[in-house]
């Protein structure tokens, strides 16, 4: 069909160039006496087409490239018109090749615009997606292109921050500016934007991410074609923690910090840990005379160490890993002792709620007694300073983790009276962005394998910090500890776990599974886990907070147990440890734990606040 098309324009584009040349529609006579020349032209015009192989290039994805074979073709014939004229003394005017080949271009590139348009409207379906691209660069340009193919999904225009782009056409779509994004997608009826700006650093494309989901409207980052030719797309995009903040990072980086810990040896328990790990790297920052890492997972210890190891050796920190666990007292005191331990990190703990709340005997023993064992050690040993690091679980918690980490604050804060010579100080988290257990490797991995994302309540909220911000907090606690200290660091408004969700969706690349789009990934309520509640808080008593030096970190100075309903609940807790007594665990629980209660696990009724 195209090879006849083809071939009746170079009749009609001949006929038509004697047509514009003498200024008439019938030049019968002196188109009749090129009678050669067009029978020649006839002959040779399928030659030339097919030999540019004009009937192959499939309408739908005609482009400049097939534009310029057409007019390779027309080029051809026009020089056989002129051959010829010139072969037969036919005496034409000049111009007529000149005219055939400029109308035989226009005819053929015309007549497949008209087919396509044809074809496509009587073979679209009734749902069509009609979407809007954020970006008229180079990716936003292959997308529009890309997405011509498809009858179910149309683009209407572009949106871009560029103001020299403002008002042009690009590949046939207008480019408006971000600011009237609200307007033309309620006038145009767009039913999602595709972010498609692949240079966009992950900062910038988190705020973009948040002001488009204000819209109420699918959204989708993609990556370019190029990344996706040289494999730098095989998957989704990785998010970074601090792009799902919903605020700015804290700065704690002061010079005190580094002035704490230089020329003094640090020992971080738990070390191998995403926390504790993270803490040994910015000391090494720090240039303390020597870290000592302790942990009792062998292979953790070996990453740690290897990790640290050239940076060390290059700052002159010596560095000592140490295998052992909290719980084994002349080991504790063994290492803090032979290594001359001036501040103790402790990072060691079991901290997965669904996972203590199955096994309470080891989660106290580790948690509480643990925490006994190297804060006595600390104080033996003359250690200066020692941090314990908390969790927001820990207030009015409604899990065995999180209780087992406000009886090891009670610990601390009985420790803290009576020392001599150890400043004992907590430091109390959010859910921590990129650790072990937390939101962000699980649903990434959820994202990775098409979904679904499991969260457990739409209403769930939580506080977010990442962890850099998690390990500078407990450098900065032994700045400003005095002892008995629970420091806090402000991390603006809680965050529903669901929008966070839907943002790691967007900003890795794909889209959140809806009416409209049910090919998205699905976010899927799972229903609350035992001892997991819809609101976590961060003080016990609002009227205790005291400020510190730094204005985003806060000082609680809370209730605590007497010395002798400490004594008791260690003694009773060790009991029902030794005897492996879940019963007697809980009971410790909820008699020393205030305002500890059992998790509402339909998520109808808030804790209460106090």
């Amino acid at each position: 069909m195209l090879l006849s098309f083809d071939w009746s324009m170079v009749f009609a584009a001949f006929y038509l160039a004697f047509v514009l040349r003498y200024g008439t529609a019938f030049p019968i006579e002196r188109f009749a006496a090129s009678w050669p020349v067009t029978v020649l032209l006839m002959c040779l015009a399928p030659v030339a087409i097919i030999g540019l192989r004009l009937p192959w290039i499939k309408l739908s994805s005609f482009d400049m490239r097939g534009a310029l074979r057409v007019a390779v073709v027309a080029m051809i014939l026009s020089s056989v018109v002129s051959l010829t004229s010139l072969v037969f003394d036919i005496g034409s005017v000049r111009s007529i090749p000149a005219i055939f080949a400029a109308g035989y271009f226009a005819l053929a590139i015309f007549g497949r615009m008209v087919a396509l348009q044809l074809l496509t409207s009587l073979g679209g379906s009734g749902s069509v997606t009609r979407v809007a691209i954020f970006g008229a660069g180079a990716a936003g340009i292959q997308l529009s292109s890309a997405l011509r193919q498809s009858p179910e999904v149309v683009p209407v225009c572009f949106f871009d921050d560029n103001p020299s782009y403002k008002g042009l056409l690009i590949a046939g779509l207008r480019v408006h500016p971000r600011a009237e994004l609200e307007r033309i997608i309620n006038a145009e009826g767009i039913k999602r934007i595709l972010v498609a700006i692949p240079s966009l650093d992950q900062t910038d494309l988190a705020d973009l991410v948040t002001e488009l989901s204000r819209l109420d409207i699918d959204l989708q980052v993609l990556p370019s074609y190029v990344d996706l030719i040289y494999g730098k797309s095989k998957e989704l995009k990785t998010v970074a923690p601090n792009t799902l903040l919903g605020r700015d990072n804290v700065d704690l980086d002061i010079p005190e910090i580094a002035k704490t810990y230089a020329g003094r040896t640090a020992m971080v328990t738990g070390a191998g840990g995403s926390i504790g790990s993270e803490l040994c790297k910015q000391l090494v920052e720090c240039r303390p005379q020597k870290i000592v890492l302790f942990e009792q997972s062998e292979f953790a210890l070996y990453e740690i160490e290897a990790a640290l190891r050239p940076i060390a050796t290059e700052k002159n920190i010596e560095l000592v890993a140490r295998l052992g666990s909290v719980c084994n007292a002349v080991r504790v005191e063994d290492v803090l002792t032979t290594e001359k331990v001036e501040v103790v990190l402790h990072a060691a703990a079991y901290k997965h709620v669904p996972m203590v709340e199955d096994n309470e005997v080891e989660g106290a023993r580790n948690n509480v007694l643990g925490t006994q064992i190297v804060a006595e050690a600390a104080n033996k040993c003359g250690v200066d300073r020692f941090i314990l690091i908390s969790t927001d679980k820990a207030v009015r918690p409604t899990n065995v983790m999180g209780a087992t980490k406000r009886l090891a604050e009670l610990v601390l804060q009985d420790l803290a009276t009576r020392s001599t010579h150890t400043r004992y100080s907590m430091v109390r988290f959010g859910n921590v962005l990129g650790s072990s257990g937390s939101v962000l490797p699980l649903f990434q991995r959820q994202i990775r394998q098409g979904g679904p994302i499991t969260v457990t309540h739409p209403d769930v909220t939580r506080f977010f910090m990442t962890i850099p911000e998690a390990a500078r907090l407990v450098l900065l606690a032994a700045v400003f500890a005095k002892g008995g200290d629970v420091f806090i660091l402000d991390m603006g408004k809680p965050m529903k776990i669901v929008d966070v969700a839907r943002r790691m969706v967007e900003m890795s690349g794909a889209s959140v599974q809806s009416p409209d789009n049910m090919g998205g990934i699905e976010i899927k309520i799972t229903g609350l886990r035992p001892g997991e509640k819809l609101y976590e808080e961060l003080l016990i008593d609002d009227d205790s907070l005291l400020p510190t030096p730094h204005a985003k970190i806060l000082r609680a100075d809370e209730a605590r147990l007497s010395q002798i309903e400490t004594a008791r609940m260690l003694r009773d807790l060790a009991s029902a440890v030794q005897n492996s007594d879940k019963a007697m665990v809980r009971t410790v629980i909820e008699r020393d734990v205030q305002g500890y209660h059992r998790a509402d696990l339909t998520g109808t009724a808030k804790p209460q606040l106090g």
